[in-house]
This record gives C-alpha cells, structure tokens and sequence, in this order.
C-alpha cells in the first residue's frame, strides 16, 4: 500500500519543483504547457516517492471559486494528478487522490471539483466524485462564456454544503489563462 506526502508549494526547492514538472512532462507525454504548470503550484502537493527516493506520483489541491446557485463556492480544485508511466496500475493515483481528500475534508471549502479525462474517470468516480451533468462556463472578462466544450468532463466531490449541488444546473469556473477547468 502506498502512501503520499503532502506539502505546500513553497515548501519544495527549486529542484523538488523541477522533480514534479519533469514528472508531470513525462506523465502527459509532452502536453503539459505552461499555464498548466502555473495552474499547479500554490497549494497543496500529494506525491509519492518510491525506495530510492525517486517521484512515482503527483497531484495538487489549489483553491478556486466555482459559481453554482447564486453562490460563490469555495473550491478545492484537483490539479495534475500523474503517476510515472512504468509505475501505472497501482495504487499511487489513488494514494494521492487519498491525500488530497484528507485537505478536502479538513472543512476549508465547500466543494472538491476537477477536470477528468476519460481513462481517468473510473479512478475519480470509484472515490465518489460525481460528474457535473449541467452546463459549463467561465466567468471571464468579457462576462460569463460557456464552455461546452467541458460539458460532461467535470466531477466534484460535495463537501459541507447548507443545501445540496444540482448537478444539472450550470456551473461557472473562475478565469484564469490557458485551460480554464
């Protein structure tokens, strides 16, 4: 059984940030741009190293507002979620998604929510994660743009929440550059 570590962002050397990018080029087979990269740092890393020191998985917790209901959610948002292509299959993207929920779970926000790609899914659905079924948008500065293109690829994980999500009602993301889920 595996285990991840957790630490914020500004707790890594230089170097150590280097380990996860290079992880993370590997991981996404050179799709992994740099705004994906600056989506990832500033919050909270979950990686797992193997024996000899060397980083087998990463992922990170960073905060967003997500808009749902006349609300405005404070948002654990899942990013860069890889495991090193010859460890795959077990049981390190689970170890970090482990760690990442602990934060989730620690009552700072209202939701979990994040990006799945299709191969990834059973992962998240398997923990509880529920896909979004509504609409998607960004809030960007031309005002609130759909994003269909999204539509059906979000999951969130309700948290303490006063009234419960209507996962068929429209969800809006806050904006940021690059891929804005």
């Amino acid at each position: 059984m595996h285990r991840a570590s957790t630490a914020h962002t500004s707790e890594f050397t230089p170097a150590g940030l280097e380990r996860i990018r290079a992880l993370l080029d590997l991981a996404f087979e050179g799709d992994f741009t740099a705004d994906d990269w600056d989506h990832t740092l500033c919050g909270i890393h979950a990686t797992v190293h193997g024996d000899g020191g060397e980083l087998l998985a990463h992922g990170s917790l960073v905060q967003r507002r997500l808009l749902h209901g006349g609300r405005a959610l404070r948002t654990g948002y899942v990013e860069a979620v890889a495991v090193h292509p010859g460890h795959r299959r077990q049981g390190l993207a689970s170890a970090v998604m482990e760690a990442l929920e602990r934060v989730l779970h620690s009552g700072g926000y209202h939701i979990g929510a994040l990006g799945a790609a299709a191969a990834a899914v059973p992962l998240y659905t398997g923990r509880g994660w529920q896909q979004w079924r509504g609409r998607t948008a960004v809030l960007s500065p031309d005002g609130v743009v759909r994003t269909p293109e999204e539509d059906g690829h979000i999951y969130v994980l309700p948290m303490r929440m006063r009234s419960a999500l209507a996962l068929n009602g429209e969800l809006v993301c806050d904006w940021r550059p690059g891929d804005v889920w």
